[in-house]
């Protein structure tokens, strides 16, 4: 697979040379703003040409990012962007990938194959909007709603119990998994950096309220007066401390995680540390697992590890394949009776 990969551009880039034309149509008040206001933010700072970044999206609210940002983009259908990054990606691997997604598109009809392209370790950015609910067709509940939620859709009460995109991301092998959310603007612009050096699947999940049928769903974990005692910010190699005084971290008592104070003399030798490039998942499930009231709520990168990446697996067949046997030609393919040779 020979790929041209254009050079990197010599003229300084701006937030403003990352918005576009179009006129933004979210909801006053909608998170939506806010994530992409980071994105245009962030663009300039990884110096990357405009034409070689695409965003790819489904269908949804999230979705309609690829018409706000000034760079190449795909406006496709429910469920299915991973099927178009995949083949963009493959066969333009200069290019920057950025898959746009929320809990509706990408867990529910697109959940199949959002599982397939983590597992394959695809070198793109995945940005997951979680707002736990339907927001374009008007408030149905998601594959993220809370059990018993009460929507147009569940008039009596969601009977599912929550998809967590963490461990989905997790169990399908991602080699990226962080959280982040709407109103924290210094959180979202670290983990964007983080995710697009990263080589292969990086998935990110974005809390992000939805103000018109789901207003405030995530209040009790991230408003400015509860934040410090309902988050843990999550740094390799540091504890896990958390509270708004810094009093209160989590140990292991035998295979549980438990909440301990801060007292004095407390030896906090026994409190978990952060390995977000540990090989063994155990540490990154436990903290897919943390979640309010019986914990804070991780924001940060959970996991980060190395893994062969499906585009550079494509290309190695596809040049072992010439070296053994030299290069087709389209002709034989199309009048031939046989289509594969070993």
């Amino acid at each position: 697979m020979n790929v041209q990969v254009k050079p990197r551009s010599s003229v300084e880039l701006t937030k403003a040379d990352f918005v576009s034309d179009q006129t933004v149509r979210w909801c006053p008040g909608c998170g939506d703003y806010a994530i992409l206001a980071n994105i245009q933010k962030v663009m300039p700072e990884l110096g990357i040409p405009k034409e070689n970044i695409v965003f790819v999206s489904g269908i949804g609210c999230s979705s309609r990012f690829p018409y706000y940002m000034d760079t190449y983009g795909l406006h496709t259908l429910h469920g299915r962007a991973p099927a178009f990054a995949t083949g963009l990606k493959v066969a333009r691997p200069d290019l920057t990938v950025w898959l746009v997604t929320g809990d509706g598109d990408g867990l529910s009809i697109g959940g199949n194959q959002l599982l397939h392209m983590l597992r394959r370790n695809l070198d793109v950015n995945v940005l997951l909007f979680n707002n736990r609910i339907y927001g374009l067709t008007k408030g149905q509940y998601s594959p993220t709603s809370e059990q018993g939620k009460v929507t147009k859709s569940t008039p009596f009460g969601s009977p599912d119990m929550p998809l967590n995109p963490m461990l989905f991301a997790l169990s399908a092998g991602a080699t990226f998994i962080a959280r982040t959310y709407d109103v924290d603007a210094k959180g979202m612009q670290e983990i964007f950096k983080e995710a697009v050096k990263h080589k292969g699947t990086s998935f990110v999940e974005i809390y992000q309220n939805c103000n018109i049928f789901n207003d405030g769903t995530f209040s009790l974990i991230y408003e400015r007066p509860v934040r410090d005692d309902r988050i843990l910010h999550l740094k390799h190699g540091e504890p896990f401390i958390f509270g708004k005084n810094q009093n209160k971290g989590i140990r292991l008592n035998g295979l549980k995680p438990e909440v301990v104070e801060l007292e004095n003399g407390f030896n906090r030798d026994e409190l978990l540390r952060h390995d977000q490039y540990s090989s063994d998942s155990t540490l990154a499930n436990l903290l897919s697992n943390f979640n309010y009231p019986e914990f804070p709520v991780p924001m940060g990168v959970l996991r980060q590890i190395k893994n062969s990446t499906y585009g550079e697996i494509i290309e190695k067949q596809i040049n072992t394949h010439l070296e053994k046997h030299g290069k087709g030609k389209l002709t034989d393919l199309l009048r031939g009776t046989h289509v594969w040779t070993n």
